[in-house]
This record gives structure tokens, C-alpha cells and sequence, in this order.
């Protein structure tokens, strides 16, 4: 019954006719809650609010029906931290609307969640899923980067042409497609660098992620400690064509074939603009 909720949560929501063109959407979300920093030092973390809720409401709006997904199939965290109202124009009222959506989409319940695992959604077939969405938050960061199931989804939208589009540190799971994630994530976690593997379907993509410059803005959140390594240097050293806006947190959003890069929180609007633009009949 599970995946059954998960599919029809978007029809129940939205209060779109059946007649109405729909596609399905598989939405990514990391299982940690948590992200393991330099030193041993530990980061509380999730996914963030706006940037998950903003472009599946649209997506919702539309008529389009959502599939939650993680890795294992556990129930994302919340980032708390993200419950501000800077996140949506600064408009507490708007602020309590996505936090109500979120609360009756229930993904975050450890009883009620409707997401599946990865592994699951392969079995359901990915053949029913038109377009992918992974959002950010520091929590991709620790297990959507070397996911396997994750990365045979993301190679398989990539070799279907279908819309994948991922923001702010959600990119970075770009990089379980690598031949060797985990070799490349080691190196890259010990020495700072690591070396560009051959056969990775990225290389080349125009893209985007959360800067340098804006991760050494934000580092005051994670209370002292430091990230291993930073998505921006990850992606550039994988193969990837890395565009960034101007100025610090304003919105920037790439696009180059089937992907859609944001870079930031203030880009989540945009990219689910985007997305729904490319599911239009």
C-alpha cells in the first residue's frame, strides 16, 4: 500500500481531474540526517524545505503525479534550519502554507512516510517515471554521491533523454553515475582532489551547484567544523562545465540536454518552473 499512496498523493492534492495530462516524477531525497564532517565532527542535516516543496508543488499545481524515493527508503529529515521564512520572500504566511503541504504529504513520518527505496522503484519499473527531481540540503552529501540504485536511476533517465534536474547540493548525486564513486569520493575526501574517471555520462554537461564562494559564506552553520570537500571542486573535477551566477545567492539555472541545474536555494522556484515547462504535452 505504500507505493500505492506514494503515487496517488499528487492526484488527492492537487484536485486534478483524471482527464488532465499527467506525468509521473520520481523525487530523490537522501536517507541521512546527518553529514560527517572534517575531525570527526558531525553536521545535523536533511533536505531543505523550500527547495523540496517549491518544485513539487508546481509539479502538484500542474496535475503531475509524485513518487517519493531514498536510497533505503527511510523517511527524510527535515533540515530545520531551513524552516525560515528568507526561503519564501520573507512571507511567514507563505512559509506556514509549504509547511502544511508538507505535513500532509507525510513524507517526513517515521509511521506514515510513502516513500519506497530506490531498489523498489526500479522494480515498479522506471519506464513509468517521465521526469527525476533531486533536491538539496547538506544531506546528499553523505550518500546520494556513491549511491548505487541511484545511480542505475540516474543512467537510466540519462540514456532515456528524460528531464533530471537536481538543486544546490542535490547535484552532487551527479556523481554516483562515476565508473567508481566511491574511489573517486575517497580521493577526493583525503586529498582534496581526486582524478577524472573515463566513461562518466556527465562529462562534458554544462552544470551547476552550490558554490565555493557560497559554501565559504554559509560554513558558519556547520558550527565550526569543515566539509570534506565542496560539490563545486567535486563536479569541475569529475568532467563537468561549471556555471556560476555573479552574485551570492541570487538564482542561476543551467540547463544542457536532459539535465537542470540550480545553484542555490533562491534557484528551487526556477528549476521546478523548468521542470514543468518540459513536461508540458
Amino acid at each position: 500500500m505504500k507505493k500505492l499512496t506514494a503515487l496517488a498523493t499528487s492526484v488527492v492534492l492537487a484536485g486534478i481531474s483524471a482527464a488532465a495530462h499527467a506525468d509521473n516524477v520520481l523525487v530523490v531525497l537522501s536517507d541521512a540526517d546527518h553529514l560527517d564532517l572534517k575531525n570527526g565532527q558531525v553536521f545535523s542535516t536533511g533536505f531543505y524545505l523550500n527547495e523540496l516543496l517549491q518544485p513539487v508543488k508546481l509539479l502538484l499545481d500542474a496535475g503531475h503525479h509524485v513518487t517519493f524515493a531514498t536510497p533505503e527508503g527511510k523517511a527524510p529529515t527535515l533540515d530545520r534550519s531551513s524552516v525560515d521564512k528568507m526561503y519564501f520572500n520573507n512571507d511567514a504566511a507563505e512559509l506556514e502554507r509549504y509547511q502544511a503541504l508538507l505535513a500532509r504529504l507525510k513524507i517526513t513520518s517515521p509511521e506514515d512516510s510513502p516513500v519506497i527505496s530506490l531498489t523498489r522503484a526500479e522494480q515498479m519499473g522506471l519506464d513509468r517515471f517521465d521526469a527525476l527531481y533531486v533536491p538539496g540540503g547538506h544531506a546528499p552529501m553523505q550518500d546520494l554521491l556513491t549511491s548505487a540504485p541511484l545511480g542505475r536511476v540516474l543512467t537510466h533517465f540519462h540514456e532515456k533523454g528524460k528531464t533530471t534536474a537536481l538543486v544546490c547540493h542535490g547535484p552532487i548525486a551527479l556523481l554516483s553515475t562515476l565508473p567508481d564513486a566511491n574511489g573517486f569520493v575517497g580521493q577526493l575526501a583525503t586529498k582534496g582532489q581526486a582524478s577524472a574517471q573515463s566513461g562518466w555520462i556527465y562529462a562534458g554537461y554544462k552544470m551547476t551547484v552550490i558554490s565555493n564562494q557560497e559554501e565559504e559564506l554559509a560554513k558558519g552553520l556547520l558550527g565550526g567544523g569543515a566539509m570534506k570537500f565542496y560539490p563545486q571542486t567535486a563536479l569541475e573535477q569529475a568532467g563537468g562545465q561549471y556555471s556560476s551566477n555573479t552574485s551570492p545567492w541570487t538564482s542561476h539555472v543551467v540547463m544542457d540536454r536532459e539535465l537542470i541545474t540550480g545553484q542555490n536555494p533562491a534557484s528551487a522556484l526556477e528549476v521546478g518552473q523548468a521542470l514543468v515547462k518540459r513536461l508540458e504535452p
